[in-house]
């Protein structure tokens, strides 16, 4: 039952209409990391940081199960880092810094100790980078999933469309399923996008949910309304690695059981909001996952007598 993750391992600097955080640990990768490492170890990680990344952060991540031969130290360089500021709607942010740093010269290598595991989850990354990953796995995965952005879609639309071909799942947000396919409709949208190669699709809507698409079947997970949102940075890559963690827990890739997994994957993220950064996936215990599902199943169950 084992992981890959790829990503970037990061420090962030979040403002938001109710706080305001100096450099914090971040990126994709470290997201996916924890919320998955609840479900699944070891996770196999692969990452780039810089000689500034916490020794504390690394060894807090040993300690959940996640092997970090794959993730390179440049002793000579700074880790990436991303600054934002968030709008009164939280769903809106301005960017203010972004230093590439190590990721600039990010060349993935998948160690042997990671070949033959059964599942790989994709972070948000340049797409030539996420194909390099896959080319080098000996073994096809039982599952590949992706995740992306618009700045790609821009940027480096070929080899998204190659990568795109070589994946199972995707997950993107609605404005960005919305520009990948030119629909707006997402029902239109998603059948342009699992024409380009995935067989499954994943819509998030942030506090509105997320949208399961497989070819004419659809599912929708709502989300959980929260009393403090505190800070949405990583809730996508936080929601990928519940997702990936139930998955690859269970081994079961069927479009059913994909449904408990957006579930659990809105479980997570619905943790990662309430607090900045990590912080709060730190501190959930197995019971505290177990009652937030159980608040997810309580949100949608219901019965009707059709007269």
């Amino acid at each position: 039952m084992s992981l890959i993750v790829v990503g970037s391992m990061a420090y962030d600097a979040i403002e938001t209409p109710f706080g305001k955080t100096d450099k914090i640990v971040g990126g994709s990768a470290t997201y996916v990391a924890y919320a998955a490492s609840n479900f699944i170890q070891p996770i196999n990680q692969i990452s780039i940081v810089g000689y500034d990344f916490s020794k504390e952060e690394m060894e807090g991540l040993t300690k959940r199960g996640v092997n970090l031969e794959g993730v390179k130290i440049v002793p000579d360089k700074k880790s990436f880092f991303w600054s934002g500021k968030y709008h009164l709607d939280m769903n809106t942010r301005d960017t203010l810094v972004t230093d590439l740093n190590v990721l600039a010269d990010f060349d993935p290598v998948v160690p042997d100790s990671y070949q033959g595991s059964e599942f790989v989850m994709l972070g948000n990354l340049m797409p030539r980078i996420q194909i390099d990953v896959i080319n080098q796995l000996k073994q096809r995965p039982k599952l590949i999933v992706m995740d992306t952005m618009n700045f790609w879609m821009e940027s480096a639309l070929d080899d998204l469309k190659k990568v795109l071909k070589m994946v199972d799942v995707l997950t993107i947000n609605d404005g960005e399923a919305r520009q990948l396919s030119g629909q707006f409709s997402l029902v239109k949208a998603a059948r342009e996008i699992m024409k380009m190669g995935p067989k499954y699709l994943i819509i998030k809507k942030g506090e509105h949910g997320a949208l399961l698409f497989y070819g004419d079947n659809v599912f929708f997970a709502p989300a959980l309304p929260l009393e403090e949102v505190f800070d949405p940075t990583g809730a996508g890559d936080t929601f990928a690695g519940g997702f990936i963690g139930h998955i690859a827990k269970t081994k079961d890739i069927s479009f059913e059981n994909m449904k408990t997994a957006i579930i659990v994957g809105s479980a997570m993220a619905s943790f990662c909001v309430e607090k900045f950064g990590t912080e709060r996936l730190k501190e959930i215990s197995k019971k505290d996952i177990d009652d937030r599902i159980q608040q997810f199943v309580q949100l949608v169950n219901f019965d009707i007598a059709l007269v």
